[in-house]
């Protein structure tokens, strides 16, 4: 199936969070050291949420291998807290992100003299108050000295960019960090080398010195780093909250006394007691008491549902008032919301095409760099430049090309997108996905359940004889209310809904096919049925041509008529219909605006599907379609060259859901159903199809700014460095700059993929 990860059955999966990974570089070292293992089928590596998506063969390939091949490439697995508490979750990174702020403090509280002291002998313009002791020219060994004495500090604080730059080399792996690692090195060892020559009494080397290159740029990354890690904390919010509406504990009843469990040792079969303000705790059904529960968290309707005796209730939804007793059905993995975290996660472990493009390039983009960054060195010397001007255009150039942001471009903005669309109830399966939707051109509907509401209904109701409405819908949904056939239902609710007093009734007969009869207050006989029904029990039908051209006009409209005879005479007619959903002509008139066709498929007879596609505005019907002929109709139209969604709810309808580009699946619909489809409309309303095609344009315009600013901050930005300025007398690009300008770009680009939570998807 499209959008989704396609496996073999027999292939397992597994989440493995890496720690150490700072750019695309690092992402596709790490893939192509996972994937060169025999037996692992896919990897998705994702840098906003520091996890591996791996499919793999259990028969060839262990976790311990996976976990070796993460190590081999420079990195750390991490355990998977997939199952961990939400909050203890939360904590340990609010814990982290408190530590990396204090990182950078340090850092910075080192850096500031620094810089301070490398800076105000330079400026004679400006007069900065400057302790005469410490002045280069006339204590130049002393200077130097505390310069050293001061970028030591933030080089150990960042020990961690060389360790893992050593890594990389010895792993044949080259990362930002290797980046970073040279290019600070450069400065610092020519700094020592300048000092050395001090200590030797050769002064001029007092303007050589670098050091606070090597702690500016050290200090810029971590800023950047923090920034960046606070940003992608942002972007799983949407899993966040969906996490924090479970429980933790549950009250069970076990021999008449309630106890208090985790809820993560609850098993199937259990009896838990919810009393009023309480959270559902797990999927269950209802086995005593009446309660009104808030669902909205899965629905998204504001109204509190009303649960009797053998309701379904859904874990995480609130209950408002009324204490019940479930019991349990559903635990852990099985559960309506752990399902809904999973397609999140899924949805956000995977790439979009528009991806590939990036991983493609960052997986060469560091040697080619280093490379550029040598050559440009080498060419200013040739040229007759200094080694520190040289070693400027090599510092510059490969801390300016660090390519976090492009590696951050694609899956920020996914994963943004992708929460968002949970948030308004729509669950996007995979990347491809997202990026397929705002493609589509041709949308395909089922009718029942998609566009209708799938019960049938009373329409019209026709009276002869004097007789009243109510009077026929009391009649009918008395004698109704003891078959089986599927329209009792609708006129007993019809009666229901009127506040119809039903009533007794006796010697009941079905006639399968043709109608029912009975006797009403002791000896009226009634008959309800099919005209020919009807007729064949002689039943008097006074102007009979006007009485079929109304059974004529409606059964046009799509309804099911259903006549009524009292006392051996017709006494009224009644319509049936599945009526259209209050949404499907506003959705079906917005997406023809958009210049997208609709079609209506559906194995209903053609003059009940017109009679629909006409009422919601369809374009075109394919009706009486079996099945298993649905995927054919829309091969067929996308051989045509359109790009197909498919838009059902059944067990029907899963076929033709995996043969279109895009199957978008009705929340309330069939298990089927929602498998086979790359998005879920969990609130079963069709606007939210619209939703999910403006979602997927604005979610595509983010990647591509991101894509755009990354690829063009490293092609503008890599000449600068390299001196191409320099050359028409403009200025050299210092490498403090370069650090961080690069750190902000990281940021930039996730702040934009930011944009999408806040903005209006209409």
């Amino acid at each position: 199936m499209k959008g989704g990860t396609n496996m073999k059955p027999e292939n397992n999966e597994t989440i493995i969070p890496i720690e150490g990974m700072h750019c695309a570089s690092c992402v596709f070292m790490i893939e192509k050291s996972i994937r060169a293992i025999d037996g692992v089928d896919n990897v998705a590596v994702n840098l906003a949420n520091e996890k591996s998506f791996i499919t793999y063969d259990p028969k060839k390939v262990s976790i311990s291998d996976l976990e070796a091949a993460i190590i081999k490439a420079g990195f750390k697995p991490g355990i998977d807290e997939s199952e961990a508490d939400s909050d203890s979750d939360a904590d340990k990174k609010q814990k982290e992100m408190n530590r990396m702020w204090l990182v950078f403090a340090i850092s910075l509280l080192f850096t500031i003299p620094l810089f301070y002291i490398a800076m105000v002998p330079m400026l004679s313009i400006i007069k900065l108050p400057f302790p005469d002791w410490l002045h280069p020219m006339h204590f130049p060994l002393l200077y130097a000295l505390v310069e050293l004495t001061l970028v030591l500090p933030i080089m150990f604080i960042g020990r961690r960019f060389y360790i893992n730059g050593i890594k990389s080399f010895f792993n044949r792996s080259l990362t930002m960090d290797t980046l970073i690692m040279i290019g600070t090195s450069a400065a610092f060892l020519y700094s020592i080398f300048s000092t050395i020559q001090i200590l030797l009494h050769e002064f001029k080397y007092v303007n050589s010195l670098y050091y606070e290159t090597t702690g500016v740029i050290i200090t810029l990354i971590l800023l950047g780093k923090t920034l960046e890690s606070s940003s992608k904390n942002k972007t799983s919010q949407a899993i966040k909250k969906l996490l924090r509406l479970s429980p933790k504990t549950a009250t069970v009843i076990v021999n008449d006394v309630e106890k208090e469990v985790a809820v993560k040792d609850l098993v199937k079969g259990d009896l838990v007691i919810v009393k009023p303000g309480e959270r559902i705790a797990v999927d269950g059904v209802v086995v005593e008491g009446t309660t009104s529960i808030d669902e909205s968290m899965l629905t998204g309707e504001s109204i509190p549902v009303e649960k009797v005796v053998g309701d379904k209730v859904i874990g995480a939804s609130f209950n408002k008032n009324g204490s019940v007793i479930f019991k349990v059905e559903k635990v852990g993995k099985e559960t309506a919301l752990a399902q809904i975290i999973k397609l999140i996660e899924d949805a956000q472990s995977s790439k979009a095409p528009i991806a590939h493009l990036a991983d493609i390039v960052s997986g060469y983009f560091v040697p080619v760099i280093i490379i550029v960054a040598i050559f440009s060195a080498l060419g200013w010397l040739v040229a007759g430049q200094d080694a520190v001007f040289a070693l400027k255009i090599f510092t510059a150039v490969l801390v300016i090309a660090c390519p976090c942001a492009l590696g951050l471009a694609t899956p920020t903005a996914l994963i943004v997108g992708m929460g968002r669309g949970a948030e308004i109830g729509i669950l996007i399966k995979s990347g491809e996905a997202l990026e397929t939707a705002h493609k589509i051109d041709t949308i395909v509907f089922d009718k029942t359940g998609t566009l209708t509401n799938g019960e049938p209904e009373v329409t019209d109701i026709i009276t002869f004889k004097n007789r009243t409405q109510d009077e026929i819908l009391q009649t009918a949904a008395s004698i109704e209310k003891k078959s089986e056939h599927p329209l009792a239902d609708a006129l007993v609710k019809a009666a229901k809904d009127r506040k119809i007093e039903l009533l007794n009734v006796t010697d009941f007969l079905a006639i399968p096919g043709y109608g029912v009869s009975g006797m009403v207050k002791e000896s009226v006989r009634i008959l309800v049925g099919k005209m020919v029904f009807l007729e064949q029990n002689s039943i008097q039908i006074d102007d009979k041509e006007n009485v079929i051209r109304q059974i004529n006009r409606m059964e046009e409209q799509g309804k099911t008529v259903i006549c009524l005879s009292i006392h051996g005479e017709l006494a009224g007619l009644i319509a049936c219909m599945d009526t259209l959903k209050k949404s499907s002509t506003q959705a079906v008139a917005k997406l023809k605006a958009r210049g997208i066709t609709t079609i209506m498929l559906t194995g209903d007879n053609k003059r009940t599907a017109d009679a629909i596609a006409k009422e919601a505005g369809i374009d075109r019907v394919i009706a009486e379609v079996l099945p298993d002929e649905k995927s054919n109709e829309i091969y067929t139209l996308k051989e045509s060259g359109n790009r197909v969604a498919m838009v059902g709810d059944g067990i029907n309808d899963a076929p033709a859901l995996t043969a279109a580009d895009l199957g978008i699946a009705i929340g309330s619909g069939t298990d089927v159903a929602i498998e086979s489809a790359d998005i879920v409309l969990i609130h079963s309303d069709l606007l939210d199809v619209i939703k999910a095609l403006e979602l997927s344009r604005l979610t595509i315009r983010t990647i591509k700014q991101n894509l755009f600013w990354a690829f063009a901050y490293n092609i503008i930005l890599i000449p600068i460095a390299a001196g191409a300025l320099f050359i028409f007398g403009g200025p050299q690009l210092n490498p403090m700059l370069a650090g961080g300008a690069m750190s902000m770009s990281s940021v930039s680009v996730v702040m934009n993929a930011l944009r999408l939570r806040y903005l209006k998807i209409r």
